[in-house]
Parts: structure tokens; sequence; C-alpha cells
């Protein structure tokens, strides 16, 4: 018998008196967690209306609006976590338990092997035992990433006839007489551009490992980066405009303006060369174009090389395009307007009240939609 049922008081009504305060406080629990999953579900909702609109004229408010959103979501399921749920039948748990997405294959195994000592059986407090075979269970587990320091041992040699000195060679360093590895210099570069951290943030964090890297030295890493990947763009730029097909867009992105204490709106052109759809086999790839405002004459600048099909939206900038340069010519870019940014206009009006007519063009979209799912 244990403790707790040991300390419970004989009195019938003593009994009572706990069990009604128990099913009190699990009515309350089971209220709050109600409450907690209604306001879950309204965020969610929320979510999802605002990603929708994420890409429209206010995307940059938008976005921040969905950070804000998700925040407040991870902050109610942290604290749903630290406190313990209310006990729940076995069947209703088994029921209710979503299902586990397998840990991925291509992660190395870890084994660690976990043998019994010497230990009497809890039944009979026998102490042979026979082998049973074992439980196996599977932990995700993170090892946080670490520096090293490569050491280039360059062995040497000496001409007997001559006296000449000879060195084994080494790889050439991504920054000439600098100290920065191919790794390190990848991953700042990675960090800074495609997660969105700072320079003096990174330098924090490598300070916390022990490593002094200061802000200026890495800016001076990433400025020769730069020029170093220069080719690595203009040959990959090259590849996706020597395809027939490509996907085009821009998208807003702030940019710091000092002196005026905020930030001005710059454009990020996008041009995309996918084929699989249709069973290209060519490596797809994606050009980045930068410019500080949304003229027209910057996709014409860019695309001035490429002659073919582009996917696009309505933006006026890429009507000129696909005119012809001289009376009787055919145009050199060919124009597929898109069907998803045609759609949303029809969904806009379906949210806003009953539209049987856009329900209508909705469901003939998908219809389309279908018959590429097929093709693919």
């Amino acid at each position: 018998m244990s403790q707790a049922v040991a300390d419970l008081p004989e009195n019938l009504e003593s009994l009572r008196a706990i069990i009604a305060a128990q099913a009190a406080e699990l009515a309350e629990a089971n209220r709050r967690l109600h409450t907690r999953d209604t306001l879950i579900e309204k965020l969610k909702a929320q979510l999802a209306l605002l990603r929708r609109a994420r890409f429209g004229a206010s995307s940059e408010k938008v976005a921040r609006e969905i950070e804000q959103l998700e925040l407040a979501l991870e902050d109610i399921e942290a604290s749903a976590g630290e406190t313990a749920p209310p006990p729940v039948r076995k069947a209703e748990a088994e029921k209710n338990k979503p299902a586990r997405q397998p840990l991925p294959d291509h992660l190395p195994r870890i084994e660690e092997v976990h043998e019994i000592g010497d230990c009497a059986c809890p039944t009979c407090g026998g102490r042979d035992f026979l082998k049973a075979g074992s439980v196996v269970s599977e932990v995700l587990d993170y090892v946080p990433a670490s520096f090293r320091v490569v050491r280039h041992v360059r062995r040497k040699m000496v001409c007997k006839g001559c006296d000449t000195e000879i060195k084994a060679a080494m790889p050439s360093p991504p920054i000439e007489r600098g100290k920065p590895g191919p790794g390190l210099l990848a991953h700042v570069l990675v960090s800074k551009y495609c997660d969105h951290l700072p320079l003096y943030r990174q330098s924090e964090i490598y300070a916390r490992e022990g490593v002094e890297l200061s802000r200026s030295t890495m800016a001076d890493w990433v400025g020769q980066a730069n020029a170093l990947l220069a080719p690595l763009v203009e040959t990959l730029r090259a590849h996706v405009f020597a395809g027939n097909r490509l996907h085009g867009d821009d998208t807003p992105v702030p940019v710091l303006d000092p002196g005026r204490g905020k930030t001005k709106e710059g454009r990020l052109w996008t041009y995309v060369r996918d084929g699989r759809p249709w069973a290209d086999e060519t490596a797809p790839a994606v050009a980045y174009f930068y410019s500080p405002d949304r003229k027209g004459e910057r996709p014409r600048k860019h695309l001035e090389s490429f002659r073919g099909v582009l996917h696009a939206d309505g933006y006026a900038g890429f009507r000129h395009l696909y005119e012809p340069k001289k009376p009787g010519e055919a145009p050199a870019i060919l124009e597929a307007a898109c069907m998803a940014h045609a759609r949303r206009q029809f969904f806009d009006l379906t949210v806003a009240g009953p539209a049987p007519i856009a329900d209508e063009a909705i469901k003939r979209i998908g219809e389309f939609y279908d018959i590429e799912a097929t093709i693919r």
C-alpha cells in the first residue's frame, strides 16, 4: 500500500469531501484547458488569415503581426507544458494521442546501452535472470555547433643534388592570409543572409564559446567573400536565363537608411528556373537582384538576354516585355499570366460574403489544378 493511500481518512464523509474537492479541481482544470484550446484555435485562424494577406500591399506590417501571434501561441503552449495534465482514462488517452512523426532516417544513430545492475526480482526476490531481449526507444538530441582549429602541416624536402627545398601544397584558403576556414566563412554568411543574424550578434554568440571575433573582422570577411563568390553568381544567373521558361516576381524589403533613424523600402527581384513539374531534368536554380525602387526598367535590364515564356503577376512593369520591339516581329518574351493571382481576387470576394459566381470560378480553377497535379 502506498503512503498516499495509507494517509487517507477512514471516515466516509471526509473521503466524500476529498473526492468532491478533487472533482472541483478537475472541472476547473478542464475549464482552463477548454479556454486555452479556444484561444489557440482563434489565434491559428487569425494566423491563417494573415498568411493569406502576407503578400498584399502591407506585407511588412502583416509579417510583424504574424510574428507577434506566433510568439503568443508559443507562450500559451509552453505554459500548458509546465502544468501537469489532468488524469485521463488509458483508452481515452490512446484515442486522443496525436500520431508522432518518425525521426528522420538520415540522421546518425548513437546507441547508448543501459545494463541492468545487481538487483532482485520485485515479485519473488530472486536474483537468477535470463536474457529477454531489449526495449529500444529513440529521442531527438542536438549537438551544438563548435569551433575547431585545423593545423595544416606541410612536409618539406631538400634536393640532395642542389639543396633546393620544396614544400607540400595545401588547399587555397578562401581569404588570402586570412584565418577563417571555408566552413566558418560559410556559417557566417548563412547566419547573416539566411537566418538574418547580424554580425554583432554572431560576435556575442562566439564570445560565449571563448572565441573573440569582432564585428569589423567578420564584416571584412563578408566583403571579401562577396568578391570571391561574384563569378559563381554570374554563372548561376546565366544558367537561369538560359532556360526558355521563367517564373518572375518581386517583393519589398526594408533597407536601413542611415541618418534618418528608420528604414526605406527596396525591392528584391526573383527569377526561378524550375522544370521539374514537367519532368525537365535540368537543375533548378534561382537568380536574385536588388534594386532601390520598383521601376519598370529594372526587369527590363534583368531580362534583356532572356528569350522565352515569363510566368508572372500583373505588375505593369512587366507589360513592355511582352511587346514586340519592331512592328510585325514576335515579342522576345511571351506572357504566362499567374492563375494564383487571378484566383486570389475571387477568393477575397467569397470571404466578404456570398458570391456564387466567384465560388464557381474558384471551383473551375481548382479543376485546372487537378489536371496539373495529374500531369506532375
